[in-house]
């Protein structure tokens, strides 16, 4: 079976022996982002991330799974994929834990000021801030309920925090205490303290939260996105901070990555920006490889995969189906 690997993904020597001894012939591409110019018509296999928006997936003519390193499909031909049959596994559970423990960070960040302490100790003060809240009793909103969702909503409820979910089919979990279906939106959000984006971008998330739905939430709240920058309508949220709305707004993820220096959200006291690290910890490389042969074996097999894609709408749990579109 000849099987092409990228650079999203880490290998060692010792990992490409494994995937050989799996019966695998092994192409190795570092960078995805230069479009490959060696013949893949044979390639029946391809683990990567982001591959197919530098090289026409049309060329591996006999192509039949793809794994990605991602949780999410956005950067899947998807359409193509799902004509031509071809197999999709994603990297289902594999970053949830560190997603949801940087979600946990950044919200107690806002509520216990820590950079107002922080910049305190820089210069050396003694001072002391009273404008300082307590994350329990507070209702938080959860859009997307799949692996990230419930791992957050699980350390949520250990600060007694009310937890709604939202999403396009109700999803039943003990870490949830209402649930609203999308198209009820802004009930939710008139409700919460805190709003945490963990769903998928695709053609019914692209600006889901847009002007309207910004003008839903509460003027004293958190607004914190670690999914895809595309979910957030940046221009109609740089307007609110204009407004001064957000007590603080927490965002890893942008519209234009690398954010571009000129950007505004730059500027903003309440804002804070990481560069896409949420799910960086130093536990996914060894999930994260497990996976990958995994899924493999199951391929070889002809058993289920790990996060099996046989369509393209989110499922919520990082499964995919063609039966409905689902947050």
């Amino acid at each position: 079976m000849n099987i092409l690997i990228t650079g999203a993904y880490s290998y060692s020597m010792d990992q490409i022996e494994y995937l050989k001894g799996l019966g695998c012939n092994v192409t190795f591409v570092q960078d995805e982002r230069i479009p490959l110019n060696i013949d893949v018509s044979q390639i029946e296999v391809v683990v990567c991330n982001a591959l197919f928006l530098y090289t026409d997936i049309k060329k591996f003519i006999n192509l039949k799974f793809i794994q990605v390193t991602s949780a999410g499909l956005d950067r899947i031909p998807t359409k193509y994929v799902e004509k031509m049959n071809i197999q999709v596994a994603n990297a289902k559970g594999i970053y949830s834990i560190p997603m949801a423990e940087w979600t946990i960070l950044r919200i107690l960040e806002f509520y216990k000021n820590s950079s107002f302490f922080a910049e305190a100790q820089k210069r050396k003060k003694w001072l002391k801030n009273r404008n300082l809240l307590e994350l329990t009793g507070k209702t938080a909103t959860i859009i997307g309920i799949g692996d990230v969702g419930t791992e957050i909503a699980k350390r949520l409820k250990v600060f007694n925090v009310n937890v709604i979910g939202v999403g396009r089919r109700e999803v039943s979990s003990e870490f949830i205490d209402e649930y609203y279906l999308v198209e009820n939106i802004e009930t939710a959000l008139s409700k919460s303290d805190i709003t945490v984006l963990t769903l998928p971008l695709n053609e019914s998330t692209r600006h889901l939260i847009n002007k309207t739905n910004i003008s839903k939430m509460k003027e004293e709240s958190l607004l914190i996105n670690l999914s895809r920058g595309g979910i957030i309508e940046e221009s109609a949220l740089i307007e609110s901070l204009d407004q001064g709305k957000f007590l603080g707004v927490a965002l890893d993820v942008f519209e234009q990555e690398p954010l571009p220096e000129e950007s505004n959200l730059w500027r903003y006291e309440n804002v804070t920006i990481t560069p896409h690290v949420s799910f960086i910890s130093d536990k996914i490389n060894e999930r994260l490889f497990k996976l990958i042969c995994e899924n493999l074996k199951n391929y070889i097999k002809n058993t289920t995969l790990i996060g099996n894609c046989e369509g393209f709408a989110y499922e919520g749990t990082g499964n995919i189906s063609k039966k409905q579109n689902t947050i």
